[in-house]
């Protein structure tokens, strides 16, 4: 108990001075970042060629350790470690000893998506990226997940500069203040100067429970963005600009098409986790986005001669730890700040006995396994829903017993928020109408239009569709517990409650009947399930039949040159 107070209060320390940022006048807008290590590079023009490195990780959702990963080789899954931040910390310090003329950013979802996140929120996040290499920051959808103060002492307390260049304070009412964060930094090297421009995804208020992001304000994009560009060529002299993005890869490559657009070269996209190995080029911009978990790092290299970028290169990096000695500093960190709740974070609480992972767009191993859980607990509810997530690691090494664990920490992967479980009914034409504006979200042909998660997953109803289909017309059948719906009918139906929702809204159907709160939470409901029934097969049922994709389809981008592997 004494080493838990302990740790506690050394996380209280972290707030200590970050407090709530400065309001954007206590800035200059002229920001810039010399390059330095023991001493500064040189400001002088090179009329030699040279190349500067600009790496990037995005979407890590606190996954400390080193994971199993699945990539997509030979129309098939397979599965091998990656990640751990001790050894993410190694690769990106190798990188930049081979060239010291090298810039490093995280562009967002660093202080949510695990037990150890949740139980400090987020707090023991901070020294570690702080004893990272880190020259920028850009906060992503879930860094308000504990509210806006929190959000904002969390970024103020890591040590590189953050940027936003659409989030704003609200005054009230709807009345747009300050940013938050300053719009933009410029990285001056050898005498050029690379701009930064940095937009998270304004849609956060409708994907995500309200209340997470309550006293904030987002804009879209193309609202200021010319206005920045012409700041940072004109006024500034930049003579390259790159977006950092947690838009989701869809949302930049149309922002990449917009003729706001004009001026920045490329976007380091995050959100969606999509793997981009060969840049996508657009009319405007080229756009990348570099996976997840800590499992990759982009690596942008810039030639420039006469103050010129000549030429650009691009590669996604696999953080392998068998190639890369852990980074001892960051090791010991890890198992400083973990060892509070190392116990309850390992403590296995049930098993699968297929691989457990959340890569499909359609149906996933996970996600069936919740729905499982929520049937076996709700089991007289017609309809059980679950959310459209990405994030989570994948879970496929056996142990001694020949099937594969599932632990506490797994549990929180999983689901970081522990949301209470609600009812509530709805009409056959409500759940028809509901389901086609869910499709779109995830297949619109029009790409500034798809929200970042997958289809919402479901069980006690049948759906065939087909993705690429006619707005409001994708759905060919549904039937519910072998029945054809009936428009009027009324189903009972179950998901979990989203914080700051209206009473008579659940999993963003509008005008639902009778909703309440049940006693229950996913987190109750799920280590009741995995007790009793252990191992589990959580094999996807189909419930939702892609009529004109196969079922493992694993990406919603399309009409580009893109594949995920």
């Amino acid at each position: 108990m004494n080493k838990r107070r302990n740790f506690i209060k050394s996380l209280g320390a972290i707030g200590i001075g970050a407090g709530v940022l400065a309001p954007l006048s206590h800035f200059a807008n002229n920001q810039v970042h010399d390059q330095t290590d023991d001493k500064p590079l040189s400001t002088s023009l090179s009329h030699e060629a040279m190349t500067i490195s600009i790496l990037q990780t995005t979407d890590v959702h606190c996954q400390i350790h080193p994971h199993d990963e699945l990539f997509w080789e030979d129309e098939q899954a397979v599965f091998r470690k990656t990640g751990g931040y001790a050894y993410l910390s190694a690769m990106l310090h190798t990188l930049k000893k081979k060239n010291p003329l090298t810039y490093i950013i995280d562009t967002g979802d660093m202080f949510q998506g695990s037990e150890l996140s949740v139980k400090t929120t987020g707090k023991a996040f901070v020294p570690i990226l702080n004893a990272m290499p880190y020259d920028l920051y850009l906060p992503g959808n879930w860094e308000v997940i504990y509210g806006k103060k929190n959000m904002q002492t969390l970024m103020g307390s890591l040590n590189a500069p953050k940027i936003c260049t659409n989030m704003y304070h609200d005054l009230g009412n709807g009345i747009r203040g300050e940013l938050i964060f300053r719009p933009y930094e410029i990285w001056q090297i050898a005498g050029i100067k690379i701009g930064f421009l940095g937009y998270t995804d304004p849609l956060v208020p409708l994907r995500q429970s309200p209340n997470y992001s309550k006293g904030i304000i987002y804009s879209k994009p193309e609202e200021n963005l010319a206005h920045y560009i012409d700041v940072l060529k004109n006024q500034e002299q930049c003579i390259y600009i790159i977006m950092i993005a947690h838009l989701g890869l869809s949302q930049q490559i149309a922002l990449a098409n917009m003729p706001e657009c004009e001026g920045v070269n490329y976007i380091l996209g995050g959100d969606t986790h999509e793997r981009v190995r060969k840049p996508i080029v657009c009319k405007y911009a080229k756009v990348v986005e570099p996976g997840a978990f800590g499992s990759f790092i982009g690596k942008l290299d810039l030639t420039i001669v006469d103050g010129k970028v000549i030429e650009d290169a691009y590669e996604l990096i696999e953080v392998d730890p068998s190639d890369v000695k852990a980074d001892k500093e960051i090791q010991s960190l890890l198992l400083e700040n973990e060892e509070v709740y190392s116990e309850h974070i390992h403590t296995i609480v049930g098993y699968s006995t297929i691989p457990l992972y959340r890569y499909f767009v359609v149906e996933n191993p996970i996600d069936t396994m919740i729905l499982n859980a929520l049937h076996w607990q709700f089991p007289a509810i017609d309809i059980v829903l679950s959310n459209g997530f990405r994030f989570c690691p994948p879970r496929t090494t056996p142990d001694h017993t020949g099937n594969i664990p599932i632990t506490n920490g797994f549990v929180f992967d999983m689901l970081p928020v522990d949301s209470t479980v609600r009812t509530a009914k709805v009409t056959g034409k409500q759940l028809i109408e509901w389901l086609e504006k869910e499709l779109n979200n995830v297949f619109a042909s029009d790409a500034s239009k798809r929200f970042g998660g997958w289809v919402v997953k479901f069980q006690g109803m049948e759906v065939s569709f087909n993705a690429f289909g006619e707005i409001g017309k994708r759905i060919q059948n549904i039937t519910i517990k072998g029945q054809e719906v009936s428009l009027d009918k009324m189903y009972s139906i179950l998901a979990c409650e989203r914080d700051g929702d209206p009473e008579d809204m659940l999993c963003r159907i509008k005008g639902v009947k009778e909703a309440k709160n049940t006693d229950k939470t996913l987190h109750k409901v799920m280590l009741a399930y995995l007790s009793k029934n252990s191992p589990v097969t959580p094999t996807p049922a189909q419930n939702a039949k892609i009529l004109d994709a196969p079922t493992t389809l694993l990406t919603q981008v399309s009409g580009v040159d893109y594949e995920f592997r």
